[in-house]
């Protein structure tokens, strides 16, 4: 590798021949072909690596899948080289061949010794620009992740206390019942009812389970208070836990008195509490089943959210991804929100990154909830494009104003009051979209409408 090699290269404007030849002296020239490593993630950045000819991709390990960040492709590109400006630092990719070509590899402690040497105040400059984007990057990634890990950790245990609060108050009143039901059953066997008896007072008891109760709250009222007063007529000392459950099965005084009739001489009270137990436990089971069943619900979409089992890269049903995070939100939609959707029918799965698209979903639709500050309609939908799909999130809220448009996808640009929001939901949205993704996000606003509009291919195009 000659002097004239670095000339080619226009990272190398303005250096003399003497500083290039001091280059050539500190470095070595390494051809590599594709699939070979050059160097590796998290490993120390000791050389710097400037490209010649040829390509690179630069690949990271996600999980356990190798993503393609980027590539290196034209001369002059470089990468590595930190621990000449900060003696911790490190590769943030893994580099491999991607193309047949050749590198410049400098040591890290050459290319400081050149850097001081040839334009000290550009070294002290360097070194503060480092540390300090590394302490805003780290610290504003740390509080966004921790924002977001506490609305979301938040909303789903609001979503979980509902159901795990309806199970808990079933079971308790299922342990009463079954005390009810097995007092019950005790005092009609001492009566010594008869086999053929409690097999008829048994028969009578599904036809509760099998009548249709009155779905009009004041029918039932009015039911319950005549089975109350028939009991007490009766001499069944109980008849508040009785008529309940009674009425709520559907069941009239006609049928008691087909009870009285049947059992005899045998405690009418303990017939009924034992049918009337019986149905409440039926009802308990019914609510524990729906109760536990809307949790596992709540389990499965946080899985589908998260994607924890699933590849990094896979064939996605869109659908699937934007109901789980509507789910993940849904206890900022009560109130005055309604939820619009507007899905296509014929649009097909397309291969992407799950947990990455719903991190996207959840930055596009928390905004739009904010946006509309508490009333309004969230629209979502779905469609074919000519090329793939189409995801649109859109709110009633006061729209966006033309300067903030313009500004919308730069990092750590707010129009957040202090303490709400990082500034990063739409810079990272779209670099997930445009770079990860091959696809595209746009913003339409108007007062009383904003509409974001992402699209995707069918399939992320291959890395360089």
């Amino acid at each position: 590798m000659s002097i004239e090699d670095l000339r080619a290269v226009a990272l190398f404007d303005g250096l003399g021949d003497d500083q290039l030849h001091e280059l050539l002296t500190d470095g070595e020239e390494l051809r590599f072909n594709p699939g070979e490593e050059l160097f590796h993630e998290a490993h120390p950045a000791d050389h710097w690596w400037v490209l010649l000819e040829g390509s690179i991709s630069l690949i990271r390990l996600v999980g356990h899948e190798e993503t393609v960040l980027g590539a290196m492709s034209s001369p002059g590109q470089w990468a590595g080289g930190f621990q000449a400006w900060d003696p911790h630092g490190i590769y943030l990719a893994t580099a491999r061949g991607a193309a047949p070509g050749r590198v410049l590899r400098v040591p890290a402690e050459r290319l400081r010794d050149r850097a001081n040497a040839w334009f000290p105040f550009g070294v002290h400059l360097i070194k503060g620009l480092v540390s300090t984007v590394r302490n805003i990057e780290s610290m504003a990634r740390q509080r966004e992740a921790l924002v977001a890990l506490g609305t979301l950790a938040a909303g789903l245990a609001h979503e979980m206390n509902n159901p795990a609060s309806a199970a808990t108050r079933a079971v308790d009143a299922l342990e009463d019942t079954c005390e009810v039901l097995l007092s019950s059953l005790g005092r009609l066997a001492e009566s010594q009812i008869s086999a053929a008896q409690f097999i008829e007072l048994d028969r009578l008891r599904r036809e509760g389970e099998a009548e249709s109760a009155s779905v009009d709250p004041l029918g039932v009222a009015d039911r319950e208070d005549a089975l109350a007063d028939w009991l007490e007529g009766h001499g069944v000392e109980r008849s508040w836990l009785v008529a309940p459950p009674l009425a709520a099965a559907g069941l009239d005084i006609e049928w008691c008195e087909r009870v009285a009739a049947l059992l005899g001489d045998a405690p009418l009270g303990a017939g009924l509490e034992w049918v009337a137990s019986s149905l409440s436990t039926a009802t308990l089971l019914s609510e524990m089943k729906e109760s536990t069943r809307r949790i596992s619900d709540l389990v499965a979409a946080v899985k589908s959210y998260s994607q924890l089992d699933r590849a990094s890269m896979q064939q996605m049903d869109l659908t699937e991804g934007i109901e789980s995070t509507l789910v993940m939100l849904a206890h900022k939609l009560q109130g005055g929100i309604s939820v619009v959707r507007d899905y296509g029918n014929d649009v097909p799965r397309i291969e992407a990154i799950a947990g990455e698209l719903n991190q996207v979903w959840t930055n596009l639709i928390d905004n739009a909830i904010d946006a509309m500050g508490g009333t309004g309609a969230l629209r979502v939908s779905t469609r074919v494009d000519e090329n793939g799909v189409v995801v649109e999130i859109g709110d009633t809220g006061p729209g966006m104003p033309k300067e903030v448009q313009a500004r919308a996808f730069e990092p750590f640009y707010t129009t957040k009051d202090v303490g709400k929001g990082t500034g990063l939901g739409l810079d990272i949205s779209r670099r997930i979209i445009v770079d990860r993704h091959g696809g595209e996000i746009t913003i339409e606003s108007r007062p009383g409408e904003t509409v974001i509009r992402v699209r995707l291919p069918l399939r992320p195009p291959p890395a360089p």
